[in-house]
């Protein structure tokens, strides 16, 4: 007897289709995860929970919760692994009509806090070492009232407190809702700027699980690698099976492309969605593996551009009628454009080239796009002189039922993203691009990255197009310094992987040549190589232009080269090594030398392997591109003297 097909039903919120799915496909694997262990012949063990029990587990967390002082509305921070005991509790907080705040632990610790503060919390769920967190920096969870310990179990097993307790009461069907009522605050990346919180209702999240079944999915495809929790919550609510693969969710670049693989052909995965960082080693795994996929039939990539290569080397190791769309969006509107590769490597792939920018194609089902004249200030009100003619630059505006219709609790952010259309609302995504005559949407760069020189404003993606067309670059990134319409503009560049640094000085005379045949790209005439650049890690694939910025001003200029002090400063761990040093020459009957001696010790050897993470960090916010091996050197010297002053000096000017 086939599958049943799957698909999303319009007539009921996304807590009510998990019952139903349990209801029409009781036995069907509802999410498939790694649960620890390791199999005989050393693959990852999975284990898989059925949409029946899955639907039964949900409703006994959602009375435990409930219990906890969990219900309608209640702001609730969610820390837990991705596998079966995410998914659950997600789906049970919606159960209730509570909010889950969504903050992805890959940006960083402080910042993970401080959006955590600023939405105010009322609820904590989350694993042990959350809660160690939790403890040791109580200020960021002052209002929380309801506190809940996950185990480390993946497959259920993490939850038996909970199952225990609401085993014993009432199980309510889910709370009816109202399309405008606040189903999850998610949190932008913050790559261009502080990390905003966005609102998601229960209507766009609606409208957002429907835009992707609609542009992607078809009623066969029965089974989905995630790589992003919110995609799987998507799936469920489709009635698919979601196969977790081994990997760390909040650091996809150094996804294993061989266990991914494993995943793909051991559950007959259908489709995936995941960001270009995993994609392009994924790709060159099963080309250099000759790895067969017959059952991927679809990829949806987003997060970051996909380059016509990629898509290219997508298609070469798919089957045939296999289709690869590269969605456009973002947190605040999901999807808003998508194009699939056989339309992409058309016509389109010349584009970036030719510095036109990127094609992301057609506005998504249900959404509507335009651009508007690029300004910073606020837009109030939608007037019919807004929107440009097909052809011309400005910013892109979208509004449909996926958008969010505004930020939580930061009337500023409104008033800078959000325009008044009578009931309707248009978000300003803050990027450059144009629309064509066919409706395609063009990508030229963000706003904010856009380089103010005397000349006019340079767009980063609509220049990079035109140097990444070099066989070796890897990939390029314009970045400006300097005030406002009188910026320099300097390229940094990322060479190919084999390309030897003595092959410089010819690469950058044809890339010069490159841009002075360009008009878009002319006057750019600084180019500086680059070993690596710094990236956002949620898509380990968005370049942190901000930090390169400094490092290119830094090498032009000498902004952050060490004064005299710093110098003077570097001199102290030094003439504690060579007291170090000094030690066969030390009176040892003698007490107090013989204590110095220690404690320099202790400082230079164990204070100094202390520091090393913070260095790490601080390299990668410098943007040095520095190898970590070097870094570890450095800091084993010198200690904190070397990066720290020069960390603060940065962070000052940022500010």
């Amino acid at each position: 007897m086939p599958a049943a097909a799957t698909g999303l039903r319009q007539d009921a919120f996304l807590a009510e289709l998990l019952a139903w799915h349990a209801i029409r496909t009781p036995d069907r694997a509802a999410v498939v995860h790694p649960d620890g262990r390791l199999e005989p012949d050393g693959r990852p063990a999975y284990a898989s929970v059925g949409y029946a029990e899955l639907a039964a587990q949900v409703s006994v967390c959602a009375a435990a919760l409930e219990a906890k002082g969990i219900g309608r509305g209640t702001r609730t921070a969610l820390l837990v692994t991705p596998g079966a005991d995410l998914f659950t509790l997600v789906f049970a907080l919606m159960h209730l009509g509570a909010v889950p705040v969504v903050v992805d632990p890959g940006m960083g610790l402080s910042r993970m806090l401080d959006c955590i503060h600023r939405v105010g919390v009322q609820a904590f769920i989350g694993v042990p070492a959350a809660h160690i967190v939790r403890r040791l920096r109580p200020r960021a969870f002052a209002g929380v009232k309801s506190v809940i310990t996950v185990g480390k179990g993946r497959n259920g097993g993490g939850l038996a407190e909970l199952t225990a307790l609401g085993a014993g009461l009432p199980q309510l069907p889910p709370l009816e809702c109202d399309p405008d009522d606040l189903a999850l605050i998610g949190y932008t990346t913050g790559s261009t700027g502080p990390a905003k919180p966005v609102e998601v209702t229960v209507g766009m999240l609606l409208g957002m699980a429907y835009g992707v079944e609609r542009g992607h999915y078809d009623a066969e495809m029965t089974a989905s690698l995630v790589t992003l929790p919110l995609m799987g919550v998507f799936d469920l609510a489709a009635g698919r099976t979601v196969v977790v693969p081994t990997m760390d969710m909040g650091r996809v670049g150094a996804a294993d492309p061989a266990l991914l693989t494993d995943a793909i052909q051991r559950f007959d995965v259908n489709a995936m969605f995941a960001s270009p960082a995993v994609l392009g080693p994924l790709s060159a795994h099963l080309a250099q593996a000759r790895a067969q996929v017959p059952s991927l039939r679809m990829i949806v990539s987003g997060g970051a551009p996909v380059s016509p290569e990629l898509m290219g080397a997508l298609r070469a190791v798919l089957p045939r009628e296999a289709r690869v769309f590269s969605t456009y969006g973002s947190t605040e509107a999901l999807p808003m454009a998508l194009i699939e590769s056989r339309e992409a490597l058309a016509g389109p792939a010349d584009g970036p080239a030719e510095g036109m920018g990127v094609c992301v194609g057609r506005p998504a089902p249900g959404m509507t796009v335009r651009a508007i004249e690029v300004s910073d200030g606020p837009v109030p009100r939608w007037t019919p002189g807004l929107p440009l003619a097909p052809g011309e630059m400005g910013e892109i505006v979208v509004s449909g039922q996926a958008v969010s219709p505004r930020y939580f609790q930061a009337a500023q952010a409104d008033a800078e993203h959000k325009i008044q259309d009578g009931e309707r609302r248009w978000h300003r995504t803050g990027d450059v691009g144009w629309i064509d005559g066919e409706g395609r949407i063009w990508f030229c760069g963000r706003k904010s990255h856009r380089v103010r020189t005397a000349d006019g404003d340079l767009h980063t993606v609509r220049c990079e197009g035109v140097f990444n067309a070099h066989p070796q670059v890897a990939r390029t990134a314009l970045v400006g310094f300097g005030p406002d319409g009188g910026q320099r503009p300097v390229l940094c560049v990322e060479l190919a992987p084999g390309v030897e640094r003595e092959q410089w000085p010819r690469i950058e005379g044809e890339l010069r040549a490159l841009g002075a045949n360009n008009t878009v790209t002319k006057t750019i005439e600084k180019f500086l190589p680059h070993p690596a650049f710094p990236v956002d890690v949620r898509h380990n694939a968005k370049i942190r232009r901000e930090l390169l910025a400094g490092w290119a001003e830094d090498r032009l200029t000498g902004s952050r080269r060490p004064s005299a002090a710093d110098q003077a400063l570097r001199a102290v761990p030094l003439a504690g090594w060579a007291y170090l040093a000094a030690w066969p020459l030390l009176p040892w009957d003698h007490a107090t030398l013989t204590w110095l001696w220690w404690i320099d010790a202790f400082l230079s050897v164990v204070v100094h392997a202390a520091q090393i993470p913070a260095a790490l960090r601080a390299e990668q916010e410098l943007a040095t591109g520095r190898r970590p091996w070097a870094t570890i050197a450095l800091t084993m010297v010198f200690g904190a003297t070397w990066w720290r002053r020069r960390s603060s000096k940065q962070k000052g000017a940022a500010a």
